[in-house]
């Protein structure tokens, strides 16, 4: 996992489409914007899970990604 820190109104980009923002920070919670492609889905993960029926899953690491097949 990557872990960034950023301040309110400071954005961080993924994939060069995907642009979230840190709209305000009131105690503990943080409010975020999502700007994404129309295709893409963007999900609570709560959501996510409720549509899919099971837990996310879990992102492939780079190492994961390019070992070979077992």
């Amino acid at each position: 996992m990557l872990v960034l820190s950023r301040k309110k109104n400071e954005s961080i980009v993924i994939n060069n489409d995907i642009v979230i923002t840190v709209v305000e920070i009131r105690g503990d919670k943080v409010r975020l914007g999502i700007e994404a492609p129309k295709d893409v889905p963007v999900h609570r993960q709560e959501v996510y899970e409720a549509i899919h029926g099971a837990k996310a899953p879990v992102v492939a690491t780079k190492t994961d990604a390019t070992d070979p097949p077992a």
